[in-house]
């Protein structure tokens, strides 16, 4: 018979530990570690569990069980990294403090972002010592991500709706993902492709010719990933291809050219075909993107095309090689979890705002 685990002693935070940890959490110049640590301490103190608390900011339950039980232990300072044994530190924490909020909060005169030997100059440290300090803050000032947010009013109900029949199709239905992929290029390259050698990778040359553009229309069937598809936008490619006995449930975007009247009117005379928005700017919640996807890595990318005949020829051929053997691809997160992650999201970038 199994024994019950050790208790958990629980975990509170006075009115002052509480501004501390809130204020480390606002300040952009905290380090991402510090302020990780701070927001396990502040959801363990709304009394989550470690479990809960480990979904919620999606890091391992033993990185909660740690910054919790040091919290315990040594309160506030024990959320601070130990210092390491051995030779004194030249470097000390306002010199660190000092590097960490002028990256954060400044920008070089002539440049967009620092360096590590521009921050070098301008602080009167070593290359390495800035390179080192950066590591331990994970700081990266030459990257950055774009990001778009949906502005959707009923991006919550789009998201529970399309989630919902990914999770639960309906019996006797089909449920088909629709999508266009515009402007697909016939590129021919300006040198003929020399073939990989022992040692040796493909090699093409970085210019083409544009030869011209063909749109791609596809429906992806999400239960068995067969996808029917047409170089010419004709919807009714998919009321020729779905037996008439079944309801059919279209996934697709939220663009006016699906709200037309000869949509509308079109949908009037077949009632049995039912559409599914999925929210503005939020196409990656359409299946059919994944398989435009796998259609751009294996055939298009490297694909050397000398007219739009020759690349249909291709896009036709790798299509139906495709639903020789289809492969369905499969949804896993729930409706809630999108929204937690999408909320926990918008939050960071609410922080990093202040």
């Amino acid at each position: 018979m199994s024994r019950p685990g050790p208790e958990i002693p629980p975990l509170s935070v006075t009115d002052a530990q509480r501004a501390v940890l809130e204020g480390w959490l606002r300040r952009r110049s905290t380090a991402q570690a510090l302020a990780q640590r701070s927001r396990i301490v502040l959801e363990c103190a709304d009394g989550r569990s470690i479990m809960e608390v480990s979904r919620r900011l999606r890091i391992a339950p033993d990185t909660v069980r740690t910054w919790r039980r040091r919290f315990l232990e040594h309160g506030l300072d024990g959320l601070c990294d130990e210092p390491w044994p051995g030779v004194p530190r030249k470097i000390t924490d306002a010199d660190v403090e000092r590097v960490i909020v002028r990256t954060l909060e400044e920008k070089p005169k002539n440049a967009t972002h620092w360096s590590t030997r521009s921050m070098a100059a301008a602080t009167g440290m070593s290359q390495s010592t800035v390179s080192r300090i950066w590591r331990a803050f994970a700081l990266a000032p030459h990257r950055s991500q774009t990001f778009k947010l949906s502005t959707d009013p009923f991006f919550i109900d789009k998201v529970r709706d399309v989630v919902g029949l990914y999770l639960d199709p309906p019996e006797k239905a089909l449920v088909l993902c629709v999508d266009e992929k515009s402007q697909i290029q016939a590129l021919d390259r300006s040198q003929p492709v020399l073939p990989m050698m022992p040692g040796v990778p493909e090699r093409r040359s970085h210019d083409y010719i544009r030869a011209g553009t063909t749109t791609l229309f596809a429906a992806l069937e999400v239960a068995t990933g067969k996808v029917i598809g047409s170089l010419h936008r004709r919807h009714r490619a998919v009321d020729k291809e779905v037996p008439a006995s079944l309801q059919v449930h279209l996934i697709l975007d939220n663009y006016a050219t699906h709200k037309t009247p000869d949509v509308k009117k079109w949908l009037l005379a077949h009632p049995r075909f039912h559409l599914h928005f999925t929210p503005t700017s939020a196409s990656w919640l359409n299946l059919v993107e994944r398989w435009f996807a796998e259609l751009t890595q294996k055939k298009l990318k490297r694909g050397v095309h000398r007219s739009v005949q020759a690349l249909e020829r291709d896009i036709r051929a790798w299509l139906t090689d495709w639903n020789e053997q289809p492969r369905p691809f499969v949804w896993t997160k729930t409706a809630d979890e999108i929204l937690d992650k999408v909320a926990a999201y918008c939050h960071r970038i609410s922080d990093s705002g202040h």
